[in-house]
């Protein structure tokens, strides 16, 4: 099968073509034929190589940890999807920039009527990030204050809609050009961080979801301008959640704050929780552009997201046969 690969960490440019076999199912996955998988934070971290202290890969390795296509085959033990079924997921370990994927069947779940592969394949890593980060570490509950960073982003777009529909009031920072979107998506206020200190606009709140990763950081204490801001507008014992900073609980607490670092776990019940929330219309994915399953467009769409000039997700589309 044709897959799209790294030989060892780099740029956006370090992706090479290789003819790799298929890759054999256990007996609780389903082989999934790829027809689109996104360019997303995880993927884009590890082609880096700043997650290589918490996330070691085996080089060639395949990225593209969001998928959605077609089961073309299942394991002995898979019970609740079937060859043909329509599906997307998320696969910690990567393997979507490649003809075929294989998923557990716990990572996946079939795709609601009406929803486009390249909708659904933008979906499994940001919305799984957005809900488990907001519900299960943020424990968010109607009528606090939560401020979501980069709330026009791929996780954050998500994560504002989630919030609001929660109940919660909703502080988000965006570019000003994104200001209207975010607005739409429900935020309560937006934050133009270019120009404006969010750590005086926001006013107190109880929960932070972060997405901003500090470049220079505290020798001593590991932590970052935008984690120190963070937890100035915290009030006591609330939460800090970082999709960005492993190390974050091992910094110093403050003031009783709780901050964790959100590791995603796929699981049926939060990603089935999520397609209902599509079905009913009150959770939408925004594609921002879509790129060939080529290394051109593998290449373009990593730059895309370094460029940080986008609004929700990148896709990778491969040509349906």
């Amino acid at each position: 099968m044709n897959t799209i690969v790294i030989e060892h960490y780099g740029n956006p440019g370090v992706f090479t073509e290789q003819s790799l076999p298929a890759p054999a199912l256990t007996d609780t996955q389903v082989l999934v034929e790829m027809y689109a998988t996104t360019a997303s934070s995880a993927d884009t971290l590890v082609r880096s190589g700043a997650f290589k202290q918490v996330m070691q890969v085996q080089f060639p390795h395949v990225l593209g940890v969001e998928v959605a296509g077609m089961v073309r085959e299942t394991g002995r033990k898979v019970a609740h999807l079937k060859t043909g079924d329509r599906v997307m997921g998320l696969t910690r370990s990567g393997g979507g920039y490649a003809d075929f994927v294989a998923l557990e069947e716990s990572s996946a779940v079939v795709i609601p009527p009406g929803l486009s592969f390249q909708e659904a394949g933008a979906l499994p890593a940001s919305a799984l990030s957005a809900w488990q980060s907001l519900f299960q570490y943020g424990k968010l509950l109607a009528g606090q204050r939560i401020l979501i960073h980069a709330g026009a982003g791929g996780v954050g777009h998500l994560a504002v809609q989630l919030a609001k529909q929660h109940g919660a009031y909703v502080i988000a920072t965006a570019r000003a050009y994104n200001h209207d979107l975010v607005r739409q998506l429900g935020a309560d206020e937006v934050i133009d961080y270019t120009i404006t200190d969010f750590s005086a606009a926001a006013g107190p709140v109880d929960v932070v979801l972060d997405m901003v990763r500090d470049r220079t950081v505290d020798a001593e204490t590991g932590i970052g301008a935008t984690e120190r801001k963070n937890i100035q507008i915290l009030r006591d014992h609330g939460r800090l959640v970082s999709l960005v900073d492993p190390l974050i609980a091992t910094h110093p607490k403050v003031r009783g704050i709780e901050a964790q670092f959100a590791y995603i776990e796929p699981n049926r019940e939060d990603l089935s929780a999520i397609v209902r929330q599509v079905s009913e219309n009150r959770l939408k994915v925004h594609v921002d552009k879509i790129f060939p399953f080529t290394i051109q467009g593998v290449t373009g769409a990593h730059a895309h997201y370094e460029a940080g000039k986008y609004r929700g997700k990148l896709v990778i589309q491969r040509q349906q046969e």
